[in-house]
């Protein structure tokens, strides 16, 4: 770990202060020096010398200590002194080692993932215009090979292999086409046990124990008809329905912890991660936002993703006391109806498009029906796990709510990989566009979606069928979902180095953490966000500040959260077969 820096640094002193200080100034002369040997060279070493050294003082700093309760400087004097640390691991000191480096000005390898020269050049005009559109080429091209990794379930072969299991899961439960197409049958045929799931798709002793498991412990389960045709049987191995496969089977870590959590509070409400309970006025609405909320009616879904936000209040699939009743409806909406302030109701759960024709064109045009409303969004994923519940009645009904002018009706909805693209979602959006309802999507980046160019393809692919962009949600730091999350710097590298060579209109999302019970903080912002710490295992430790700070006089305490190891990501994208070196440049976003 670039032994000079702590050449003048006193090692037989007892005195951390002393050494803090004398650490601080070999830092700055390190920056400094490096700063004027690259004084000519290209402006991103430049920024990374800067950028790293304001890191480290930030790091070494007490405060420092004191808002993570962990020194990184009493780790280091350890460490020059001989003194044992056990618990630093691998990944505190490739972190160290990836500052140090870059207050120095090294050269980094494998630093950009487009490695092609565009250097200097005296052209001039046509001549000039010609080599960047060559250089632009290139660019393209390099993009393409990454993304032609990645399968879509709208290529002609995988439709296909869908169609024949669809039709082995159509003969299993003694379907015709009417009925499959029907998303009441569908409903009514939710797979719901590791047996069955056993006889229709092929399952890893894991996944199959997981299930059971769950199941044992009444953990909300369910998977739709339709959605286990996405399920590949032919190689378990391959990676190419990884992220279908994690949406909805529970790891067996996340079923120990989920079970261990209701075993000590005796129910699910210590997963309430976002703290919704904290910023519910009245039963059935949230509110952290001054001028929307969100309305949940209906508690359940026919399909329950792994990593849920609402986990822990979800009954199960499709339970039958789901919707809420008549007179807490009626209580929420008079409540809406008493705050003009809001302008926006999202009705999610739950999934709302679960409900019957009936009751939801009940529930919305009440809230319709209060003219300070000015949007509804619906928060669905059945354009994915039921594409066929977007029916010529619902799309027309929805589009009956619009009033140019005065209300607009959204659906927003969860795509979380393209392989969950089928011909049923293309038509299910098409027949929303066509009542003049927006579309748009919200990612949850997990690991299974984090290779290079993957979430980028998801984009390309959702604004050719007419979906938005709309957020990418860091995922949660939850500990029963701990093997789903990705460092924050990956997602700050996929904004800035991948989406950024998309066409503005594919890349239109923004990336957001959540904060407990406060809600959305821009993560490309840093306004919003900064690194302060490190801890022992190498998470890095951020400090989120809530949405209203600057905005009102007191505002909330910052949230400061404990990132996921950039090391131990990188060793998981090695063991599916990544190339770690595309992924270099991760160090140096913060």
């Amino acid at each position: 770990m670039v032994p000079g820096l702590f050449a003048s640094c006193d090692k037989s002193s007892d005195n951390l202060e002393k050494w803090r200080r004398d650490l601080f100034a070999r830092l700055d002369d390190f920056a400094g020096e490096a700063l004027d040997r690259l004084a000519l060279a290209e402006s991103g070493k430049l920024r990374r010398v800067d950028l790293c050294a304001s890191i480290l003082r930030r790091v070494f700093s007490s405060g420092s200590e004191e808002k993570t309760g962990f020194s990184v400087v009493q780790a280091l004097f350890d460490v020059v002194r001989g003194i044992d640390r056990d618990d630093l691991r691998p990944a505190f000191y490739a972190e160290l080692i990836s500052l140090f480096k870059g207050v120095c000005g090294s050269e980094i390898d494998h630093d950009a993932i487009i490695n092609d020269d565009h250097g200097e050049n005296d052209l001039k005009g046509r001549e000039a215009a010609l080599l960047r559109s060559s250089q632009l080429d290139a660019m393209v091209h390099r993009v393409e090979i990454f993304m032609s990794r990645y399968s879509d379930g709208l290529k002609p072969e995988t439709i296909a292999q869908r169609h024949l299991r669809r039709d082995r899961i159509k003969k299993y439960f003694g379907a015709n086409d009417a009925q499959w197409h029907d998303w009441h049958w569908q409903i009514q045929n939710i797979i719901q046990d590791a047996d069955t799931l056993l006889k229709l798709v092929s399952l890893n002793s894991g996944e199959a124990e997981a299930v059971a498991r769950a199941r044992r412990y009444h953990l909300p389960f369910g998977i739709t008809p339709h959605y286990l045709t996405l399920m590949d049987d032919e190689d378990l191995k391959a990676r190419r329905d990884a992220a279908v496969r994690a949406q909805v089977l529970p790891p067996p870590e996340y079923v120990e912890q989920v079970v261990e959590s209701r075993h000590k509070r005796g129910d699910f409400s210590g997963l309430d991660f976002m703290l919704e309970e904290d910023t519910s006025p009245i039963d059935l609405i949230t509110r952290r936002y001054p001028s929307i909320c969100i309305f949940k009616p209906f508690n359940t879904c026919p399909q329950i993703c792994v990593y849920c936000q609402r986990n822990w209040e979800i009954e199960d699939a499709m339970a039958a006391d789901a919707l809420a009743s008549p007179k807490k409806i009626k209580a929420a909406v008079k409540w809406l109806s008493e705050h003009p302030a809001i302008r926006e109701v999202l009705i999610t759960g739950g999934d709302p498009l679960a409900m019957d024709d009936d009751s939801f064109e009940y529930i919305v045009g009440l809230v319709a029906a209060i003219p300070t409303v000015e949007r509804i969004r619906i928060g669905t994923r059945t354009l994915v796990t039921m594409p066929m519940r977007i029916t010529e009645r619902l799309a027309a009904f929805l589009g009956s709510l619009r009033l140019p002018g005065q209300r607009e009706i959204a659906v927003v909805t969860h795509i979380e990989h393209p392989y969950e693209l089928t011909p049923e979602v293309v038509a299910a959006v098409d027949r929303l566009r066509r009542q003049g309802i927006g579309v748009y999507n919200q990612l949850v980046y997990t690991f299974f979606v984090s290779r290079r160019f993957e979430a980028a393809f998801l984009r390309r692919r959702l604004r050719q069928i007419g979906i938005d962009p709309y957020y990418t949600f860091n995922t949660k730091g939850k500990e029963e979902t701990a093997g789903y999350r990705v460092p924050i710097a990956r997602l700050l590298q996929e904004q800035s180095e991948e989406a950024r060579l998309s066409p503005g209109i594919e890349r239109t999302d923004e990336a957001v953490f959540n904060v407990p019970g406060q809600g959305k903080s821009y993560i490309r912002s840093t306004r919003q966000r900064h690194m302060i710490g490190l801890a022992a295992d190498g998470s890095r430790i951020y400090e989120f500040f809530p949405w209203e700070d600057g905005i009102v006089r007191v505002a909330p305490a910052p949230y400061i959260a404990w990132d996921v190891p950039i090391l131990g990501y990188l060793e998981r994208l090695a063991e599916i077969g990544e190339d770690v070196d595309d992924y270099q440049s991760i160090w140096y976003y913060y």
